[in-house]
């Protein structure tokens, strides 16, 4: 019996959860067995519960794993103050975003199915959230970010949604058009308080 390293086990671990991300993202947490998740890592299902006690454990460690993500690769990288969470939009609203569902937001994949899964779940989602909604708020009002913070959760609020709808049109041209007005919308609720001087 080959016995593995600790390192080892940890990477295979981690390799589960981040494939496991992707493929609930692409084909939603209902959609995806525990043998499509374990296959997409390259292992058997017998192995699984060497890993995770529940598919709903795995579920939970996978979104807080993609909530993650999100704000290392895109958020906590973005220019500081107003000119990051433009950046930020302009990413978001990118057909090229939309298109790349299992590469792209977890909270536009998986909003509703998040909101009827179990509370380890619900509360991966909701520590990963409030992290982004701090981030945001941040940059919204740099002196006071608890002031900025529903501003920021009502600003994810409209990514989300407007991402899921254009996501789910069949007209590609009009799903383009929305995501155009959803810059237009983000950039105008940013501004709302804080209006843009121009010399």
């Amino acid at each position: 019996m080959v016995r593995y390293t600790r390192e080892h086990k940890r990477e295979t671990r981690q390799r589960i959860i981040a494939t496991a991300g992707r493929r609930l993202k692409r084909d939603g947490i209902d959609g995806s067995g525990i043998s499509t998740l374990m296959k997409d890592a390259g292992l058997t299902n017998g192995t699984f519960y060497a890993y995770f006690a529940s598919k709903d454990e795995l579920v939970a460690t996978a979104v807080a794993d993609q909530m993650r993500a999100q704000h290392a690769n895109i958020v906590a990288r973005a220019a500081p103050g107003r000119a990051g969470l433009e950046q930020i939009v302009r990413w978001y609203f990118s057909p090229e975003q939309r298109d790349s569902i299992e590469d792209g937001c977890p909270n536009a994949a998986l909003l509703d199915e998040i909101a009827r899964s179990t509370d380890p779940t619900r509360q991966a989602y909701t520590d990963g959230a409030l992290v982004l909604i701090d981030a945001f708020a941040a940059r919204l009002a740099p002196h006071d970010p608890p002031s900025a913070r529903l501003k920021a959760l009502s600003f994810l609020g409209m990514l989300a949604g407007t991402l899921q709808l254009s996501r789910a049109l069949t007209d590609r041209q009009l799903a383009d058009q929305l995501l155009e007005q959803g810059i237009r919308n983000a950039l105008a609720l940013l501004d709302a308080d804080h209006p843009t001087h121009t010399a």
